[in-house]
């Protein structure tokens, strides 16, 4: 029997859909760097790209990371618009093509991959073109930032590698000028704001905008009152934060039907790109503007120190206040966001760092304790006999990775109880003696910064009572201070963190899911990669490092003691977080050695914060590291690997070294990474 023409018809085109799905999972895309670039340089989101395509903006993230990749239909289409992307894109003001960051290639050890440089030779300026020659393109002002430039006139500098000259000669008009520019970046959070433009002044701008070389005010680090420019940017309505103006600076005209008007302003001068966590080479303007794109797209505009990015990046992804509705007048209002830190508290007393005004008076036993490791040991007899060599391992961004999925307290006060029962789900304080734990000597204390066993009662954070009951460990608290209202705060910081770290790992050519032995290579190599990549990496990671610091600040000035100080008013002012953080990473440590002792019979020699140093016959971590079935390493144990987590090479030295350093008191992890 002949089946119905329709069927037919009907079988005929899902056949003919199955193969336009083949062919579009073929359809070639541009490296990840080039994905991005060509979204900015047509001044999209990936909300807006998204929008079109039909798909979640995280999955236009996840293509530009290559976490994956588009398959079937959408494939296609993504591919063909950044094709009309690339197809409208005016020819470059230089002569030269736009410099853009290749995809790096995988990283094996039988073939090392030529190391891609992120920017090409620059001249050594970025000038206008001549007054006899034809002007420039029109371009389009796009991006979250701009880097201002002088030779004969002042030139906005873009991060597509665009550049435009300005027609204003002093501060005034470059403020006048940006804010209308429309700079600026999309909010991180459907509950945030944009953020405000950042202009980076050259040293060559800010002379051309009457600006001192240098700041004569060395310990206040701001323009003087009443210098002339202030007072040019005063009459012309501008008001300058509490910081005054300074390496970074926010300058901004009062609300206006509420309408922000600010501007940050980074002055490389004085130091904004060469101190406090930023230490880029010396770039030209365009290469800059791109750099800090980069940082900009993978985490946020760049706002001050990277640990003042690091703690700005917290409340961009975890806004403290959202559009409320307020049934008494049927309108929308500002109210606080229940997953943020939205309210300064008080710590809990023994949280409280030994110069706060609740410190005063306090026995120094009740202070909590919870720092990263400094311990060492002697080897044994055997050790010295057997091993020739140490070898460090430095787990990845490990307190960085420590923020992932952690609950700390949100939003309400800590509350104080006696006697109560050990709940590992309550963040909070408990005082608890631990002196009865059995202590393995070949291995550092969980519960104690030196790593020696705990002698009597002491402050300890869920984590690390947690980590007790998992040893099997009698718990019983004597007193607690509990924070009823919890939540993972920091997740999305942490996300957002993970993916910049991978993604510019992968710039430098260094990959995820490598044998631990290719892993090993890419990283011999990675010194020599680009120096602005180089520098990237470490802002990436000092934005990280830096942004837990801010959550216990202390004083910048030297005050009467036990005096407040301004960070203490801050929400995001909370030593309890970090003390849960630092207490996280040095357990997972812990528990990595534990199970490395168990398994391969080798203990650590010391321990410093997030480095561990291990005896080994040959001057190699693959020595101290399990291979693996797959030669990746051994889930659990230490491991070699890109992934936050995961352990590099720190150093390698003799034992005989170590046990010099040793014997000089100097923990041998400190100084096991050989000078460059």
């Amino acid at each position: 029997m002949r089946e119905p023409q329709s069927d037919k018809a009907e079988l005929f085109a899902r056949v003919d859909e199955l193969l336009a799905d083949l062919s579009a999972q073929r359809t070639p895309l541009p490296s990840l760097r080039e994905r991005i670039r060509l979204r900015q340089a047509g001044g999209l989101s990936t909300a807006q790209i998204a929008d079109v395509l039909g798909c979640p903006a995280e999955n236009v993230t996840a293509w530009e990371a290559g976490k994956h990749e588009p398959i079937g239909i959408p494939r296609a289409a993504y591919a063909r618009l950044l094709e009309g992307i690339k197809a409208l894109e005016r020819p470059e003001p230089r002569e030269k093509p736009a410099r853009r960051i290749p995809a790096a290639p995988l990283a094996t050890a039988a073939d090392p991959p030529e190391q891609p440089a992120l920017f090409t030779a620059p001249p050594a300026h970025s000038a206008p073109p001549p007054r006899n020659q034809p002007p420039l393109p029109k371009v389009t002002p796009t991006g979250p930032l701009a880097v201002i430039d002088h030779a004969d006139t002042l030139v906005a500098h873009f991060t597509n590698a665009s550049q435009l000259p300005l027609d204003t000669d002093d501060l005034v008009g470059l403020l006048q000028w940006t804010l209308r520019s429309g700079l600026h970046q999309e909010a991180l959070s459907p509950k945030g704001k944009d953020s405000d433009p950042l202009i980076v002044l050259t040293p060559a701008a800010s002379t051309a905008l009457h600006l001192p070389t240098e700041l004569s005010d060395r310990a206040l680090l701001r323009l003087p009152a009443g210098h002339p420019v202030l007072v040019q940017l005063n009459q012309a309505g501008f008001r300058l934060t509490r910081r005054g103006f300074g390496p970074w600076s926010g300058i901004y005209r009062p609300v206006v039907n509420n309408k922000r008007a600010s501007v940050n302003v980074a002055v490389m001068a004085w130091g904004a790109l060469s101190q406090d966590g930023w230490n880029l080479p010396p770039l030209p303007p365009s290469d800059l503007a791109q750099l800090l794109g980069i940082y900009a797209d993978r985490l946020l505009t760049p706002r001050g120190s990277t640990a003042v990015c690091g703690v700005k990046l917290m409340t961009a992804l975890r806004p403290p206040t959202k559009a409320t509705y307020d049934p008494a007048s049927g309108k929308w209002v500002s109210g606080p966001n229940p997953a943020a830190l939205h309210t300064p508290f008080e710590p809990a007393p023994p949280e409280a760092p030994d110069v706060h005004p609740l410190a005063q008076g306090r026995p120094p036993e009740q202070a909590m304790e919870e720092e990263a490791w400094d311990w060492r040991r002697l080897p044994d007899q055997r050790e010295r006999a057997e091993f020739p060599h140490v070898v460090g391992l430095d787990t990845n961004i490990a307190f960085i990775m420590a923020a992932s999925s952690l609950s700390v307290g949100r939003n309400a006060p800590p509350r104080h109880v006696v006697a109560p029962a050990f709940d590992q789900k309550i963040p909070g304080a408990w005082y608890c003696d631990l002196s009865h734990a059995p202590h393995d000597p070949r291995l550092p204390s969980p519960f104690t910064a030196t790593g020696q066993a705990p002698t009597g009662p002491a402050w300890y954070t869920t984590v690390t009572l947690a980590y007790a009951k998992e040893l099997k460990i009698e718990v019983r608290p004597i007193e607690a201070y509990l924070r009823d209202d919890r939540g993972p705060y920091l997740n999305p910081w942490y996300e957002r963190l993970r993916d910049a770290y991978l993604a510019t790992m992968a710039d430098l050519g260094v990959h995820k899911d490598i044998p631990q032995a290719d892993y090993l290579a890419a990283m011999k190599r990675l010194p020599t990669a680009d120096p602005a990549l180089l520098a990237l990496l470490a802002a990436i990671k000092a934005t990280g490092k830096g942004g837990l610091g801010k959550l216990r600040e202390g004083p910048r000035t030297i005050a009467a003691p036990y005096a407040r100080w301004p960070a203490l008013d801050q929400p995001t002012w909370r030593p309890d977080i970090r003390a849960a953080v630092v207490s996280r990473a040095r357990v997972t440590l812990h528990r990595k050695m534990r199970r490395m002792l168990t398994e391969t019979g080798r203990s650590p020699l010391a321990v410093l914060s997030d480095c561990a140093v291990y005896p080994a016959h040959h001057p190699t971590a693959l020595d101290v590291v399990p291979e693996g079935p797959d030669r990746t390493g051994i889930a659990g144990l230490l491991r070699l690997g890109v992934n936050p987590g995961f352990a590099k090479e720190e150093g390698t030295q003799s034992m005989a070294w170590y046990q010099q350093q040793y014997n000089q008191g100097i923990n041998p992890a400190r100084s096991i990474k050989a000078p460059a």
